[in-house]
């Protein structure tokens, strides 16, 4: 068969180690001449914040970071950065901070250097998301694009077993979604399929022993390959449906995108047969579902939406928003009947099949 396709790589500088945070940060603010640092930090990241920047001048720290970016949240850091003439924004933090640096960049031009703490992968997108009247919209510019992203696996010790394992898991999300998006590329998959591999590895060895180096890093490596091959391909169905629930219903971000991801697989895969191949091949079982349900199992990842406050009587309404923004290059046509059921098998928890 002939390969014809088109594929954009995105420009970041990457620096990995164990160990080196502050160092590797101190290196990159003296090589980009930056003079006024604007440090954004949520407050429980406060002492990893201060352990990181220890090697560079701090001129105001910045900790009102919210999930989902509320635009208010994003004016008033967009301020700050102005008004004190910042030069180089840097977020310690996982996906909400690092969203809130993307949104003041995206209108400020200011450039990023992300020091990652969770597997959440937006530092290594160019996509923004924003939530303003109850709906998240999501948009994809290069100037959100942190210009240097730093993984060291010794800050992600301190992140709960269960978040560990929900934060993996929305990794995971971006891998298989990068499978079937709209801009799905012989290069992205191959990113993909060896970001579900990393992950599959490292998040058990995370589960029996929380401070397990190895295990930590084979989960960034993950991580970073799943959000660069998200980057490439686009937006699928899943992120789309976990968009619409985090954004309207304000579930938590890494939990929903656990519990929705294996839903989605048994919907698609059967419509997807490559696809599911090379999934199956990352987990080295004999079809992605299998491998994904007994990673999940192993893992004791979030079951139900119910779970984290959404509601059976909300299905009907996220149907209704979630269906128009669903790419029409879906594997398999979606309708709000077969979507609503997959909503309601994800609300309640049970067990995803292939049908």
């Amino acid at each position: 068969m002939a390969i014809n396709f088109s594929h954009d790589t995105l420009g970041q500088r990457l620096l990995f180690g164990s160990g080196k945070a502050a160092q590797h940060l101190a290196m990159e603010v003296s090589r980009l001449g930056a003079q006024r640092v604007m440090l954004i930090a949520a407050p429980y990241e406060s002492q990893i914040a201060q352990a990181v920047t220890q090697q560079i001048s701090v001129h105001i720290s910045y900790q009102d970071v919210v999930q989902h970016v509320p635009i208010e949240k994003a004016e008033d850091a967009r301020r700050v950065a102005i008004e004190h003439e910042i030069d180089l924004l840097v977020c310690v933090g996982g996906g909400s901070t690092t969203g809130l640096a993307k949104a003041v960049a995206m209108t400020t031009g200011i450039p990023i250097i992300a020091v990652a703490t969770t597997y959440a992968g937006s530092e290594a997108t160019n996509v923004w998301g924003l939530t303003e009247a109850a709906r998240k919209t999501t948009g994809v510019d290069n100037k959100v694009l942190p210009v240097t992203v730093v993984y060291d696996a010794e800050l992600t010790y301190s992140l709960p077993v269960e978040l560990s394992v929900a934060s993996g898991l929305n990794a995971m999300a971006h891998c298989i979604d990068s499978l079937w998006a709209p801009r799905a590329d012989p290069i992205n998959q191959a990113l993909a399929a060896e970001g579900i591999h990393a992950l599959a590895s490292g998040l058990p060895r995370i589960a029996e022993n929380p401070i397990d180096e190895q295990g930590r890093e084979e989960a960034l490596y993950g991580a970073y390959l799943s959000a660069v091959s998200f980057a490439s391909a686009g937006s699928g169905m899943h992120h789309k449906i976990c968009h619409v629930l985090g954004g309207t219903y304000n579930l938590p971000h890494a939990q929903t995108h656990a519990t929705v991801l294996p839903y989605v697989l048994a919907f698609n895969a059967p419509f997807a047969p490559r696809a599911d191949a090379r999934i199956a091949a990352a987990f080295e079982t004999s079809t992605g579902l299998e491998g994904l349900n007994r990673l999940r199992e192993k893992l004791n990842a979030p079951q139900a939406l119910k779970d984290y406050g959404f509601n059976e009587a909300d299905i009907e309404e996220a149907v209704s928003i979630a269906l128009p923004i669903i790419p029409e290059s879906n594997p398999r046509p979606v309708t709000a009947e077969n979507l609503a059921e997959l909503l309601h098998a994800a609300w309640a928890g049970t067990k995803p099949t292939s049908n």
